[in-house]
This record gives structure tokens, C-alpha cells and sequence, in this order.
């Protein structure tokens, strides 16, 4: 009796088991779709699925893909990182653009990890343009906004009107600065990513005087001699206008801010009257010859509707970029409302134009609600209209150089909106090649994980290289990991490295040709360093852990990389397992890679305690750097902990730092400078707080809103002093 009581309630147990296994919710892909998909002729497939894949059913009798013809394509099949995900690659040349038609095959056989298997054999189908398509006309427009505003209301009734953002500032780390010939000798550039490749900034020198953005107003300083400097013309802006960047050409400044627009009755009111979206600020140029710099002549405007995001220049052309928001939410009021970006320029008498329906393309299954300009100006013909390139969706890092620029975007792909902020993106890296003023769409590509700074992407011998962070540090049941990915000229994947500093994330990266250095971070500094000389297949070489994290990495030379960050502690808390970590002073390390399969930190410089911070932790261009001139300088605020409270810091110096480095015997403080005569106060001074150092010939110049002070460079010995009330109320 016992032993069938025993077999009864076997059988019972595993039919309760049966019934909650198939009681699961289905297995399924959760990002299929429904009719035509519009593809770009690279496309690699992101297949999610509802739980982990079984390795059998990376078969490709079980998924692949056929042309119009019937024909199966020579696609290769990868399993990604979370085992819900798989990834259709390419055919080796892409997909054929003769095919009208492509589908994408899914058979019954595919299982889960658990041994489930799909409901019903699936197929969906694609087409696939050369090249990006273009919105065309107001119905399509109106109907891609309508998608985002359903698709936000959808998210528990969520909805949200999108502000344009503030002026993106870009991120960290830095190349050697390069140095020519002008007015008073050797003459410091601003420091930038790639050589030839300017970078816009608040300071410029062009070796005779020095050109400052600040607030709302343009200084121009005559500088040399150091000792008898003076403000020779500022050029003051109402404040509809405020200037934040500069270029220098020859005889010529660029000034690049934003513009704010007044409107003379309520925004929805002359939307709804005149049909068209008013602009409420834009990217402004301005244009001046400055051949005589006491009197700045203004030569050129143009201005591109949205917030500034970067800008570069190359010889004697600029390329500027913005992002825009557009206030798509009109559209529920008034659908044949206009909401497609403008610009001005003064060649048109500044009459304010509207990008063609044509001429604004979309990437394909992006939903992003904003749009991305590119503007190029040639400085060498003043004639020329400003030639503009317009994309929906937007991202905020780019990688330039005199070839190719590379925009990074956000990809959410199927996410929810409310999902958003919880659940980590990808990442969709747009190529752009550069012919002159022509900026053209080359291809497209997306990579696991999300995109730090624009030091986090590179370009070498034609390959595209990129360092990425999948998932939150935060986040301990999906804990982050880091990858490198290497890309060809078409961007089709030709080598990787997955998986590294898992529950970490990216702080810096530098890649110096063959060489990659990346920099990890959550209770130690793992500085990893990379061989990537064969792009098919990259290899860690090295690997070191240290206290504290480098935000920012700077060449020393081919044996020695600069780190730039903050030195942490590690405090034990009572009752937790897990320490907490403590932010400290600023950290200069000086890392040997000489051995690149066992990097060491060398030397090390820790500067202040708790709140000590440099502009140079978040901004590379406040780095000056010469190695043949020993100069290592930037702008700090210097803060000492307390010893009453462990959170407590107290203020100690402003000013900036200037060393020395030589590989054999460290960092050494040459001098340091500072705005502040006197005692320091008891709180940071804005008006003195050094944001550039600079250099012509033999004279150091430190910057600050409130002022410019001159030195001799080696002993650093003041020469002289500049203060702009004072000369700016004469």
C-alpha cells in the first residue's frame, strides 16, 4: 500500500511539474514584426527571444534567410552574450540590392535552453535600400512623430513634451598637443583626438593674441610681449546670444553659441497661426575678420536650428553640429503643422529657411524624436552657401577625422519606454564619409553596449574600433561587462573581445595605433591593455589593478601613458558585505607599458583629499601638454578632508599645476598659479578660476573670466597681469 501511495504521489508531483513547465509563458522572439522592414544593405540581425536559446538551435536549417528567388543566403549565426539573443550576420558582400524582397525563416525545431520549442514556424520580411531614405514629404513626417507620441502614450499613459537639451559638452582624455610657428615662436594648440583634426574651444591663440568666449562676450587680448598684455577689443552680445566656442583661420574667428529667440506672442499661438513650429534657439556662427584685432569685423552668420553638439575643423573647412528637438506634440493639435529644423545665413540676408522634405533622411527602424544637422562652411569662400546634411535621430558622440566621421546613437531597439533608464540601450554608429563640404552617408552598424566619450571610438588603417559598456554597474542581477569591437571599412564586424570587468564600467580609453588601452572601474582600476595589430583577432595582453580610476589617458611616449583621475578609498561598512567607495584627491599616475603583457603604475601623484576636482577630469582641452618643453599643467581647486567628519572637505587652493614628468624619476611640482592674491578664501572664486593654460614661445598664460596672467616659462616667474574689469571699464 505504502509503495503505490508513493507511486501516486510521484506521478503527481510530475504532472504538477508538467503543468507549470508548460504553463510558462510562451517561447517566442519578442521582436518580431509585422509587414515590410526597411534595411540598410549590412544589417545584422537582433532576434530576442523570450528566454535563454539552446547552442542546437544556431542551425542554419532552422533560421536563415532567402531573397526573392528562394534562394537560401550565406548568412553566419551567433549567440549572444545573454543567450536570449541572436545575431543573423550579413552575406559577406551584404545583401544583394536586385532582390525586391528578403524573409527571414524561423523553424519549428528551435528550442529553448529548457527544451521548449517555438509554437509555429515564422517567416518576416525585409527590403533593403542602398542607401538612407528620405522623409519625402509632410504626410510621412507627421506619421513618424504620431509613432513616438503613440508609443509614449502606450507606456502606462506616459507622455512627455521633449526639451531641446543643453549644449552637449564632450568628454575626456586628449592627444599630444601639436605646436607651429606664429607671432611670438612656438605656439600651443588646443589639445584634440586627432592630429589635423582642430577641435572647437572657450581659448584660442593664434601666437599674437588670445581670443576668450565668455559669457556673453568675445575678448581679444594682444599678448605679446607678455609683460605689457591688454584687451584690444571685446565684442559684447545681448543676452539672446551667449558664446561658448571658437575657431581661429587665418585672419579669421569663428565664434559658435546659442541663440534664444523672443517671441513676440505665445509659442502655440504662432505655431497654430502661421502653421509653422517657430524656432525657440539655434546654433549660431559668426564670422569675423580680425586682421586687425582691435576692431573685429563681422563677415559671416549662419545658424542651424537646435543645441550645439560638437564641432571640428580641418585646413580651412568647419564642419558644426546640432541637435534638435522638434515640438512634435503640436502635431496632435494641428497635424499639418511644419516641424522640420531651419537655418539662416547672411549670404540669403539671414532670411530663415526650412530643410526640404527631401532632404531629411531617417535610419531605418530608428524611432528617435529629434534630428541631427550637420553644417560644413568653407572659410576660404566666403560666397558659398553653408552646405547642411539633416538626419532623424541624434546621438552625442562623434569621432572625426579627415576622412570619415562617425556619429554614436543610442538603440533602444523594441525596449518600452518605461523600460528606458532601467534596461540598458546598444548602440548604432553611423558613418559619414568627408569630401570637402559634402558630408555623405556611408553605412551603418550597431554594437552591444553604450558609447563613453568620443575616445571610445577610433579609426586605424581603415578599421573602425570602438570600446562599449553593455548594461548598468548598478545593476547586480545583470551585471555590466565591457567589449571591444573592431569593425571594417564597411563597418561589417571583423574581430572582437567580449566580456571583460564584469559589474564594471568604461572610464577611459585611448588607442594609440596598434595599441588599445582601456580603463574599468568599480572598487579597483583595472588598466587593460590590448594588441589589436591583427583586427581579426584582438587579444588582452595585460591586465593592472590599482586604488582609484584615470577618467582621462595621455601618450607620454611609445613605452609610457599618462592616467588622469581620482584616487579612491575602500571603507569596510558594519554589517554589509559590500565596502563602500570613497572618492579622495586627484591622481596622476604614470603607467610603464613598455612590457605590454604586464603594465605597472610607475609613479603616482595624489593631489588634495575629498572634492578636489580639475576641469581636466571631464574636459581634455584644459590639459596643457609639451613633452620636448617639460610641461605638464592644468586648472585644479585643491580641497583637505576633514578630520571631524569623513564627508567633510575644506577649501585649500584654486589656481592650476604645473609639473614635470620624466619616466625615470616621476612627476614633479614645478610651480603653482593662481588668481587669487593673497589668502584663499573660504570658498572657490568663479571670476578666478583658471580654465586654459597656454603658451607662446617662451611665456606661460594662464586664463581665468576674471583675468590673464603672463610667466616665464621654466622658472615661472610672473611677468605680468591683465584683469578685465578693470580694462573693460576704461
Amino acid at each position: 500500500m505504502m509503495k503505490k501511495w508513493w507511486v501516486l504521489s510521484g506521478l503527481i508531483l510530475v504532472s504538477i511539474v508538467a503543468l507549470a513547465f508548460y504553463a510558462l509563458p510562451q517561447f517566442k522572439v519578442v521582436n518580431a514584426w509585422d509587414g515590410e522592414q526597411v534595411v540598410l544593405p549590412n544589417k545584422v540581425w537582433k532576434l530576442e527571444f523570450s528566454e535563454k536559446v539552446s547552442l542546437k538551435s544556431l542551425d542554419k536549417d532552422l533560421i536563415y534567410i532567402t531573397n526573392d528567388r528562394g534562394e537560401k543566403l550565406d548568412t553566419t549565426l551567433e549567440l549572444g552574450e545573454d543567450q536570449k539573443t541572436i545575431y543573423i550576420n550579413p552575406p559577406e558582400n551584404g545583401y544583394d540590392l536586385k532582390s525586391k524582397v528578403f524573409t527571414v525563416h524561423f523553424k519549428k525545431g528551435i528550442q529553448s535552453a529548457l527544451g521548449r520549442e517555438l509554437k509555429s514556424p515564422q517567416a518576416w520580411k525585409f527590403v533593403v535600400k542602398e542607401t538612407l531614405p528620405v522623409v519625402g514629404s509632410q504626410e510621412k513626417l507627421a506619421s513618424y512623430f504620431e509613432e513616438i507620441i503613440k508609443e509614449q502614450q502606450k507606456s502606462h499613459g506616459w507622455f512627455r513634451t521633449v526639451k531641446e537639451s543643453l549644449s552637449a559638452t564632450e568628454d575626456k582624455a586628449t592627444e599630444s598637443s601639436s605646436a607651429d610657428k606664429a607671432g611670438g615662436g612656438d605656439v600651443s594648440r588646443t589639445n584634440v583626438q586627432v592630429q589635423g583634426v582642430d577641435e572647437a574651444d572657450i581659448v584660442k591663440t593664434d601666437g599674437k593674441s588670445i581670443f576668450q568666449a565668455e559669457h556673453d562676450r568675445v575678448r581679444i587680448i594682444g599678448a605679446v610681449p607678455g609683460g605689457q598684455m591688454k584687451l584690444l577689443s571685446t565684442i559684447k552680445y545681448d543676452e539672446t546670444f551667449s558664446p561658448n566656442q571658437l575657431f581661429l583661420g587665418d585672419q579669421q574667428l569663428l565664434v559658435i553659441g546659442q541663440q534664444y529667440f523672443n517671441h513676440y506672442k505665445p509659442y502655440e499661438k504662432q505655431a497654430k497661426d502661421t502653421k509653422i513650429a517657430p524656432m525657440s534657439f539655434s546654433t549660431k556662427v559668426l564670422i569675423y575678420n580680425v586682421e586687425n584685432p582691435a576692431k573685429p569685423k563681422q563677415i559671416r552668420e549662419v545658424s542651424l536650428e537646435g543645441s550645439f553638439m560638437s564641432a571640428r575643423k580641418v585646413d580651412n573647412l568647419v564642419y558644426f553640429i546640432t541637435q534638435h528637438y522638434p515640438d512634435y506634440w503640436l502635431l496632435k493639435e494641428e497635424r499639418d503643422i511644419d516641424i522640420r529644423p531651419k537655418f539662416t545665413d547672411s549670404i540669403h540676408n539671414s532670411e530663415e529657411k526650412t530643410i526640404g522634405y527631401d532632404e531629411i533622411h531617417y535610419f531605418p527602424q530608428s524611432r528617435e524624436p529629434n534630428y541631427t544637422m550637420i553644417g560644413a562652411l568653407d572659410l576660404d569662400q566666403p560666397k558659398k552657401e553653408v552646405a547642411i546634411a539633416t538626419y532623424l535621430g541624434s546621438g552625442n558622440q562623434i569621432y572625426m577625422n579627415k576622412e570619415n566621421l562617425y556619429l554614436a546613437v543610442q538603440n533602444y531597439g523594441e525596449m518600452e519606454f518605461e523600460d528606458r533608464g532601467v534596461m540598458a540601450p546598444d548602440t548604432d554608429v553611423h558613418k559619414f564619409a568627408i569630401n570637402g563640404m559634402k558630408v555623405t552617408y556611408h553605412s551603418s552598424a550597431t554594437v552591444p553596449g553604450t558609447v563613453l566619450n568620443q575616445f571610445s571610438m577610433d579609426e586605424h588603417n581603415g578599421f573602425f574600433r570602438v570600446v562599449t559598456t553593455k548594461g548598468y554597474a548598478w545593476d547586480e542581477k545583470r551585471p555590466s561587462s565591457n567589449h571591444l569591437y573592431i569593425l571594417d571599412k564597411n563597418l561589417k564586424e571583423t574581430g572582437k573581445i567580449e566580456g571583460l570587468a564584469k559589474g564594471e564600467r568604461i572610464y577611459s580609453a585611448r588607442f594609440m595605433g596598434d595599441r588599445i588601452y582601456m580603463v574599468t572601474f568599480k572598487e579597483t582600476d583595472p588598466l587593460f591593455v590590448f594588441d589589436a595589430s591583427d583586427p581579426a583577432n584582438p587579444k588582452v595582453l595585460g591586465e593592472l589593478k590599482i586604488p582609484g580610476f584615470s577618467n582621462y589617458l595621455h601618450p607620454y611616449d611609445e613605452n609610457h601613458i599618462i592616467g588622469f583621475g581620482q584616487d579612491t578609498k575602500i571603507v569596510a561598512e558594519k554589517g554589509s558585505s559590500q565596502p563602500r567607495i570613497l572618492t579622495d584627491g586627484v591622481k596622476i599616475s604614470l603607467f610603464d607599458v613598455s612590457d605590454m603583457t604586464n603594465p605597472k603604475e610607475k609613479f603616482t601623484e595624489i593631489i588634495g583629499g575629498r572634492g578636489t576636482y580639475s576641469p581636466l577630469n571631464y574636459d581634455h582641452k584644459a590639459l596643457l601638454f609639451n613633452k620636448d618643453k617639460d610641461i605638464f599643467a592644468f586648472p585644479v581647486s585643491v580641497y583637505r578632508n576633514s578630520e571631524k567628519n569623513e564627508f567633510e572637505s575644506i577649501f585649500e587652493y584654486q589656481g592650476a599645476y604645473i609639473y614635470s614628468i620624466d619616466p625615470a624619476t616621476g612627476f614633479k611640482l614645478k610651480s603653482k598659479v593662481s588668481h587669487i592674491e593673497g589668502d584663499m578664501p573660504y570658498y572657490e572664486d568663479w571670476e578666478s578660476q583658471i580654465q586654459r593654460l597656454l603658451y607662446i614661445g617662451d611665456t606661460l598664460y594662464a586664463i581665468s573670466p576674471g583675468g590673464v596672467s603672463s610667466y616665464k616659462m621654466g622658472s615661472y616667474q610672473q611677468i605680468g597681469k591683465l584683469e578685465f574689469g578693470k580694462s573693460e571699464r576704461e
